[in-house]
């Protein structure tokens, strides 16, 4: 599949215009509706195909984030081999009592995955827990960029975004 196809089914999917509220707290009239591009196995597929040109050599463990990061990162570490961590918003109190499920994260260069990136909110706590627990953290990737700052809320923190697509890719 074309960049330009990936870009025109993602748009007829999931771009959703209307009036929503987003993680960050701001009011949007357009809205990317992640989980319909996750839900098709062929559309992820082809997502993930593209995005494992975007994992930077060296990269050792794929982290994605709770919910929607957890479905990219299964499908593109079926593409590059690489291992996953499953990252909650917040660590269970109960079994393992983990934050990151699956691959371990200390020591190792950790690339952090989300879906949807807004205002980068939910990239930089997950990347601090990451890094609290010994991951070696300097880039984040991510389907969707809305260019609304969270590539420079990202690069505070010693990150730098590496979006698959933004959202002047898609018509308005």
């Amino acid at each position: 599949m074309t960049r330009d196809d990936l870009v025109r089914q993602i748009e007829e999917r999931s771009r959703l215009t209307g009036t929503f509220l987003l993680r960050s707290g701001r009011t949007a009239d357009e809205y990317f509706d992640k989980y319909q591009f996750e839900a098709d196995p062929v559309l992820l597929d082809a997502v993930a195909a593209q995005m494992a040109g975007l994992v930077p050599a060296g990269t050792e463990v794929l982290a994605g984030l709770e919910m929607g990061g957890i479905a990219i990162v299964t499908a593109l570490g079926r593409h590059n081999g690489l291992p996953c961590a499953f990252v909650r918003k917040a660590a269970k109190r109960y079994g393992t009592a983990r934050l990151a499920e699956g691959a371990d994260v200390a020591g190792r260069q950790v690339l952090v995955v989300e879906d949807v990136v807004t205002s980068g909110g939910q990239v930089v706590l997950s990347t601090r827990e990451l890094r609290n627990l010994g991951a070696r953290i300097d880039d984040a990737l991510c389907v969707i960029d809305r260019q609304e700052g969270g590539a420079e809320a990202l690069a505070v923190e010693g990150v730098t975004l590496r979006p698959l697509l933004v959202r002047d890719d898609f018509a308005r």
